[in-house]
Order: structure tokens, then sequence, then C-alpha cells
């Protein structure tokens, strides 16, 4: 969407630009998710969440339709949306790819799923058992892979 677009949108009355909007999901999706309806009678927050993804989901010139609703399907796996990997399968059927392809996002989104599991897990487990590693994979950023250290040491050392 390209800006002009977004200023006569912003410029337009709050429920005609909903309704656009709203419509325009519609015909990308075709459904509106239910998120969306639950926020249609709160334009000031509907109107700036829609363009958002828009611009991310939509809009992307990046990465190809496909590719997005296959990252879309792996990540709601992941968090475990019901609804959202749902929807996500419906469009991507209507995207041409195979159940095949979905099922290898869904894999994909079930390794990074169980990775994540057992690094946070056995974190836990070595802190309560008082087992210290030092593997050299401390995150500077959130000390994930810290354990043991008091987080004044450098990653790695």
């Amino acid at each position: 969407m390209d800006i002009e677009k977004i200023q006569r949108i912003m410029r337009m009355d709050p429920e005609e630009a909903t309704e656009e909007l709203l419509e325009s999901v519609e015909k990308y999706y075709g459904e509106i998710p239910y998120i969306l309806q639950f926020m249609k009678e709160t334009p000031e927050l509907l109107v700036p969440k829609i363009l958002y993804d828009s611009a991310i989901i939509r809009e992307f010139k990046r990465l190809d339709p496909k590719t997005v609703e296959l990252i879309s399907i792996g990540v709601s796996a992941a968090i475990r949306c019901d609804h959202c990997l749902r929807m996500h399968i419906r469009v991507a059927e209507k995207l041409g790819l195979s159940k095949e392809e979905i099922f290898d996002a869904i894999l994909i989104a079930g390794t990074l799923s169980n990775a994540t599991v057992l690094a946070y897990a056995t974190r836990a487990l070595d802190s309560e058992t008082g087992t210290k590693r030092r593997s050299g994979s401390c995150c500077a950023v959130c000390d994930v892979g810290c354990n043991g250290c008091d987080g004044d040491e450098e990653p790695g050392k």
C-alpha cells in the first residue's frame, strides 16, 4: 500500500476506513479473521493494525505470498493458535501450496518448538540441580545459556 493510499485512508471517516480495510482483508484472505471482526468497533485500533499488518504480510515485496503463508503456518503452529493456523492453511491452499509443503512448515515449527522446550527445560534442570556448564553459547542480550554465570561475565568466557 503506497503512502498516498495510507494518507487517504487516514483522512476518511473512521467507519468508512474500517469498512474499506476489512473489504481488502476479506479479498486477500477470503474471510475476515475473528480478531479484526472483534476490533471493528474500535477503528482507532483496527485501522493502524490493518495498515501495519498489510505492510508486512500483504505488501511485502521481498518474500512471495506462498513463503509468507508458510511462515505464518509455522508460527501459528508453534504458538498453538488454532484459528490462525486453520486460516493460514486455507489461504495457503488457495495459493496452490500442497499438503506436503504445508506439512513441511509444520515440521519445521515442531522442530524449533522442540528445541526451545529442551533448551529452556534443561537449563532450568541444571540450575535447580546445581550443575554449571560453560558452552560458550551465552546470549549477551538475554543471558540464555548462562547457567551458572552471574551475568557479569562475557559470553563464552
